[in-house]
């Protein structure tokens, strides 16, 4: 039957089969499982940006391991490394986040910080504690010095070379150090997550903080004592929160954990050779 330019085939004999359509019930689709251990992150999400806190990067095994598949190379590849926003989570955190963690290195013998940091590394607290540290490094060590010429009656001058060596040292110690006992542990076969390194060795310096303060006593021996016990703490408070991790790389972990230590109390004896002692 026609009806203008539609042709109705009702009642039409057609001939061959009609492939028969599957049931939407046994489609399958597959979805691979997304690993947020990558490093850098592949997205922001954390306290502020998002619903989960900021990704661990891909060697972070001081955490217990994600299952599930392993996630697709992401698009651009390690040419994100360079872009701010893979960074942006690890800088993604909150006040009571870095206060906690400031309060826990403080008390260096619990050795818990890494199993609290294990999901959530950042990177903030590290950068402003080393930017606090040059700048009272430079307060402090330019008022005792200007205090000291002015009670001898001696002309002072100002050095500028202060700031630009606190800022080598910290910012140096806390970038080099992490990345060569990353290194190591490699070597060892023992668990390391960058990151995660980073942000122990940053909070590892804040007791430095008030010692620098307290130096301002005019005492070299009690100028000693400060710059010694708080070496001491740092020192602690690394190696006791490394000493679980580093136990599997076998007999050896016992030389390495005591490496840890006394690197950081030679960094001590350094801040308070060049920081510590006031000159006239």
């Amino acid at each position: 039957m026609m009806s203008g330019n539609y042709t109705s085939i009702d009642n039409q004999k057609v001939s061959g089969s009609v492939p028969a359509v599957l049931d939407p019930g046994h489609v399958t689709v597959q979805f691979q499982d997304s690993n947020l251990q990558t490093f850098p992150p592949s997205s922001a999400q954390g306290k502020i940006s998002g619903g989960s806190h900021p990704p661990r990067d891909a060697d972070d095994t001081f955490s217990k391991p994600v299952s599930g598949a392993e996630e697709p190379q992401q698009q651009g590849g390690w040419l994100r490394t360079f872009t701010v926003a893979a960074y942006k989570p690890y800088f993604d955190v909150d006040t009571s986040d870095v206060l906690e963690r400031i309060r826990d290195s403080l008390f260096p013998f619990r050795g818990t910080f890494t199993e609290k940091t294990s999901s959530n590394p950042d990177l903030y607290g590290p950068f402003w504690i080393c930017t606090t540290l040059i700048f009272v490094a430079a307060s402090i060590g330019t008022f005792v010095t200007y205090i000291a010429h002015k009670f001898q009656n001696k002309e002072w001058n100002y050095d500028i070379n202060l700031v630009t060596w606190s800022a080598g040292v910290f910012y140096g110690y806390v970038t080099v150090i992490p990345l060569a006992l990353f290194v190591v542990l490699k070597y060892f076969s023992a668990p390391a997550g960058l990151v995660q390194l980073f942000c122990l060795y940053g909070y590892s310096l804040f007791i430095f903080i008030p010692a620098l303060c307290l130096s301002i006593v005019p005492l070299e021996i009690f100028r000693w004592v400060i710059a010694g016990v708080a070496g001491f703490m740092s020192a602690t408070f690394v190696a006791l929160n490394l000493r679980a991790h580093i136990m599997s790389s076998g007999e050896r972990w016992l030389l390495i954990v005591g490496a840890i230590f006394l690197l950081q109390l030679a960094l001590a004896v350094v801040l308070k050779i060049y920081l510590f002692t006031v000159t006239v």
